[in-house]
């Protein structure tokens, strides 16, 4: 016969119940939080952006009648930006942007197309690295670097005695040849994710359907890369479109740009009532700018799609 010899006191309690877990804030605290932390940011973009905005929104309405000084409001600003000298500086900037972007997506895309596919990684890096710099590098100092080595008298220029074939600087194409110092690297910068996101898939599925490497590219590489290659063309545009000091340290007023023709404006190089004409100008440029971003975001969207 058995008895059982555990005592009520030695008898295992019961697990003590656990403490309770911090009730979660609320979605309308989380809300008011995540609002209130904007703030400083939109207190910025106000002062920063937003003043400088009105400001010459209403300096570009703004018309002074040149016989009696008065001022009022009307178009008369907007419509002499775009005829004459101003409408070429205007057409120029856009031909100017249009050739460079052209020319640096594609050397850009050929460039990170070999880094990419190069097993050296240092290569890579050292690459990517001289991009991130060399994209950043413009003004004053590209503009002396280019005229000290290839200009009128530059040590390229006297060494291989470009002088005698013609060859000048300061010239339209001159200039996109200067562009493309700081526009290639950025184009490597934009292309270089689009191109890590082609996946091996892909191209051992091609070449298992019997597709050459350039069928690969035309029907499968490229389509998927359109949408980066255009926000990359549309980005390039835009930097080489707003570019300033290099023009203007290089060319001077022999190559008309926009840019140029605002800083003359400005300096007060224009006919009686028409100093208001900078700032018409100016937002002739947000115009275009704006259109650039409207082309630039959707493209960015569907490419991040395509290639998550």
């Amino acid at each position: 016969m058995t008895t059982d010899t555990t005592s009520p006191r030695t008898a295992a309690a019961p697990p003590a119940a656990a403490p309770a877990a911090p009730a979660a804030p609320s979605g309308r605290r989380a809300r008011r939080s995540g609002a209130l932390a904007v703030v400083p940011l939109l207190l910025f973009t106000a002062v920063a952006f937003g003043l400088p905005a009105a400001a010459m929104l209403d300096g570009a309405f703004t018309v002074k009648d040149p016989a009696t000084g008065a001022t009022g409001y009307g178009l008369d600003n907007l419509t002499a930006s775009w005829q004459g000298a101003y409408r070429t500086a205007l057409l120029g900037s856009v031909k100017l942007s249009a050739t460079s972007a052209v020319l640096a997506a594609l050397l850009g895309l050929l460039l990170a197309q070999a880094v990419v596919s190069s097993p050296l990684r240092a290569l890579r890096e050292a690459v990517l690295t001289a991009s991130g710099v060399l994209a950043n590098f413009g003004g004053v100092p590209l503009a002396f670097a280019f005229v000290a080595t290839l200009g009128n008298s530059g040590v390229l220029t006297r060494k291989l005695g470009l002088a005698d074939t013609g060859w000048n600087l300061y010239t339209f194409w001159g200039l996109v040849l200067v562009y493309l110092y700081f526009l290639v690297p950025l184009m490597v910068l934009t292309i270089t994710p689009a191109l890590d996101g082609l996946r091996t898939q892909w191209r051992e599925a091609a070449q298992n359907n019997g597709a050459t490497h350039r069928q690969y590219w035309q029907h499968v590489a490229l389509p998927v890369l359109a949408p980066s290659l255009l926000g990359g063309f549309v980005l390039l545009f835009g930097s080489a479109f707003a570019a300033y000091a290099t023009a203007a340290a290089m060319v001077g007023s022999s190559v008309p740009l926009v840019t140029l023709q605002i800083a003359d404006a400005i300096s007060g190089n224009v006919l009686i009532g028409q100093e208001n004409v900078a700032l018409a100008l100016s937002l002739d440029m947000v115009l275009v700018a704006g259109l650039v971003m409207a082309v630039y975001l959707p493209l960015q969207r569907r490419s991040a799609r395509w290639l998550a």
